[in-house]
């Protein structure tokens, strides 16, 4: 396979919205983004994914575009946006520009023309329906709206102010593709292409994910766009298997650098239920999934390493321990992602391990897919209880609360009450006490990162899964030019046996990371949570 140089990159992601509020209004913004600049390249992630900046009424939280060429005023203007490339660029950090083009605002100049008559030119821009049929909103509800000037129905997937836009249209896919190289001209490093897998819908079919035309479109933007710069693309891919992620990812097909898959955020919900139907974490089946990502795509394409972002709730709160054992369990989910094969993912704040917040009243979430699920399942009789347990487990407002800067009001976030609240627990998770201790998750989190930029073995090893069917440990073997490091972690909160000896010779200097200062793998025993990685010798 070329070598690409986002083989080695570090992706952290930055809800803007909630990073840093440089003027006190209570929102994040552009200016807040490039005085932690600094932070981020401390950390030694080189890659910024930027959720989206563009100019929209916030419906969805920018992820409804009213306009792709200007910014939101809420974040700033375009010269910060262009102060913000250059000033990462002199820290050797690219920015990822957010790409929403399943869809736009229905404040967006195309939709306010397509709504005027069905013989305006920007009609066709859209998808329209003289009844509608049974596809539903992943917001709840009918994705179908009528609109009473026209006397027709037009389909919005998500809130129904974001009409969807019709990809079967020529000058919709032009225009698009016209836009991505307005920002590739400004010098960004790529795209994340949300929902990507919904621009091939056939919806009178009542196809939404993975339509027949799909990839033709996308090999199409490649084409006219994006595949004339040496730039990262990732699209948001809810529905891929392992062969539609290779469709994607294989450079032969001059697609897409990699996807984001969600088998593994998929596993602890009931089957045939909704994210919300909740149902506890199959360990097996999560070691399963995502060893299959990471054996069946090996030499074919490129993977993507994640645990969270903007959608899913905290990682240590989902998958590990956020009480007694927060800082153990947070170093073992990076262990474990950061150790395999693929290009990692940090979400904001993961990196000190933030956690999910209960708030008390829902008067306190500002999520439109949280707000209207509550309302849809009180009206089918759940109890608010029920509803709000699913809320504090799966709710999205879980990762946008403000980051932790410090223990002071608002967390450092601002000194103005934020558009939504701080999680209660800044005063001990933060970034100030993360970086005056050595022990910290981002101390450790930077050891990562400098593990994978200085070792070929990381980005490019082999993986083999170990100990498959046990029911506490995650390992496995990485294997490069005749050598082998095992990566390991203990999923429980109780010591488990653990012989590794049963590989290979274990001698302290051959542990290049461990999430405990003291190990007992002489003991053949892993504590709470441990996790390392340790050079074998046989």
């Amino acid at each position: 396979m070329e070598k690409k140089w986002w083989h080695h990159s570090v992706v952290y992601q930055i809800y803007p919205r909630s990073f840093y509020d440089s003027n006190n209004d209570g929102i994040g913004d552009l200016q807040g983004i490039i005085q932690k600049l600094d932070y981020i390249e401390s950390l030694g992630a080189d890659v910024i994914w930027l959720s989206p900046v563009y100019a929209s009424p916030n419906d969805d939280n920018g992820y409804d575009i009213a306009d792709y060429y200007q910014i939101m005023d809420e974040f700033g203007t375009m010269a910060d946006m262009d102060e913000l490339i250059a000033q990462a660029k002199q820290r050797n950090i690219k920015i990822v520009m957010d790409i929403v083009a399943n869809h736009t605002s229905d404040e967006h100049q195309w939709f306010v023309e397509a709504r005027k008559s069905k013989d305006n030119p920007y009609h066709d821009y859209y998808v329209w329906a003289k009844t509608p049929n049974n596809l539903r909103s992943i917001f709840s509800g009918s994705a179908w709206q009528y609109d009473e000037h026209l006397g027709e129905y037009y389909l919005h997937l998500f809130s129904k102010k974001q009409p969807d836009l019709n990809w079967t249209n020529p000058r919709v896919r032009q225009d698009i593709a016209d836009m991505i190289i307005f920002w590739l001209e400004k010098g960004i490093g790529g795209f994340r292409f949300d929902v990507i897998d919904l621009i091939g819908k056939i919806p009178e079919q009542e196809i939404t994910e993975n339509g027949p035309k799909l990839h033709e479109y996308i090999k199409e933007l490649n084409q006219k766009s994006f595949g004339r710069y040496d730039v990262l693309t990732v699209g948001e891919t809810w529905g891929a298997t392992i062969e539609i992620g290779e469709q994607y990812s294989n450079p032969k097909n001059n697609e897409l650098s990699m996807i984001f898959q969600f088998e593994h955020i998929l596993l602890d919900q009931q089957v045939d239920g909704e994210k919300w139907d909740l149902a506890p974490l199959d360990f097996i089946k999560l070691k399963q999934v995502l060893s299959k990502w990471q054996t069946e795509l090996y030499g074919i394409g490129w993977n993507s390493l994640f645990w969270n972002n903007h959608d899913t709730p905290r990682a240590v709160s989902r998958f590990a321990n956020d009480q007694q054992h927060r800082v153990e369990a947070a170093k073992l989910l990076a262990t474990i992602t950061h150790g395999m094969w693929g290009t990692p993912y940090i979400y904001q704040g993961e990196e000190i391990g933030m956690t999910n917040v209960r708030f008390d009243s829902l008067a306190s979430y500002r999520d439109v897919e949280t707000l209207n699920m509550y309302n849809e399942r009180i009206k089918k009789g759940y109890s608010h209880e029920t509803i709000m347990e699913s809320i504090y487990t799966k709710g999205r407002d879980n990762a946008r609360t403000p980051m932790q800067w410090n223990g002071s009001a608002y967390g450092g976030f601002s000194t103005t009450a934020p558009w939504i609240n701080v999680n209660p627990n800044y005063e001990t998770i933060n970034v100030e006490q993360a970086l005056a201790d050595p022990n910290s998750i981002f101390n450790y989190y930077q050891q990562l990162i400098q593990l994978r930029k200085a070792n070929d073995w990381v980005v490019y090893g082999t993986y083999r899964l170990i100990l498959e069917n046990d029911k506490n440990i995650f390992a496995y073997i990485r294997a490069y030019q005749e050598q082998e490091y095992l990566v390991y972690g203990n999923f429980s909160a109780q010591n488990v046996r653990f012989d590794i000896e049963e590989l290979a010779t274990v001698r302290r200097e051959d542990i290049i990371l461990s999430n405990y200062n003291e190990t007992q793998l002489e003991q053949k025993m892993l504590q709470p949570f441990e996790a390392g990685i340790i050079k074998l010798v046989n």
